[in-house]
């Protein structure tokens, strides 16, 4: 199990090799504040002693015993497609967001038989300021939305804020989310904009009063 000195370190670390704040909340599943007090206590940054005072608490989620095994992952993977099948048979397409939903994305596209899209959020770009001057993308590699309904497939929910956004750039592509899933939800919703939220996991934070 990690520890926060662990965390700090290995975001130290991606800090290193020139991955954005976005990028590191991402590979370490924690919220963008999270990230951002991680890579400034790893860099002895004195900003660091006011972020503690101004953060919220988070929740680190490790999935790597799936992530490092292709058979663990294509059966949670199957696992992801199966809450996603009751949503019916027309859906077609398969959207991962980058980069871990990608790899599950792809699982779930297989399961399902749909066509496989990728698409990269504004996170990855985030590094100070405000994140809405950064957009996202759609992959050309892989399949375009051309106005079809799809699945959406993340590895895990920590506000909701990537998840929208993947919902609303779909839809101005013409496309329609019939429904996403994840591993985990941290916040434990139902729907997001309109789309059910599927998750094999959810977490539910409980503050005692003493």
């Amino acid at each position: 199990m990690k520890n926060v000195d662990d965390l700090i370190d290995s975001a130290a670390e991606l800090a290193e090799r020139g991955l954005s704040k976005g990028e590191i909340a991402d590979e370490l599943n924690v919220s963008r504040e999270t990230a951002s007090w991680l890579v400034e206590r790893g860099g002895g940054n004195d900003a660091a002693e006011t972020a503690a005072s101004t953060s919220t608490a988070d929740i680190h989620v490790d999935w790597s015993a799936l992530g490092r095994d292709s058979t663990r992952l294509r059966y949670a993977a199957s696992a992801m497609a199966d809450l996603l099948a009751k949503e019916g048979e027309e859906v077609d397409l398969t959207v991962g967001i980058e980069k871990a939903g990608a790899p599950l994305a792809t699982a779930v596209a297989n399961r399902l038989d749909t066509d496989l899209g990728t698409y990269a959020p504004a996170k990855h770009q985030w590094e100070e300021g405000d994140i809405d001057e950064h957009g996202g993308g759609f992959s050309r590699n892989f399949a375009g939305i051309r106005d079809r309904d799809c699945y959406v497939v993340d590895d895990i929910i920590t506000s909701g804020t990537t998840m929208r956004e993947s919902i609303h750039a779909i839809r101005e592509q013409g496309g329609e989310p019939a429904a996403c899933v994840v591993l985990v939800d941290k916040m434990g919703y139902d729907e997001i904009d309109d789309v059910p939220v599927y998750s094999l996991v959810d977490v539910v934070r409980v503050d005692r009063e003493e």
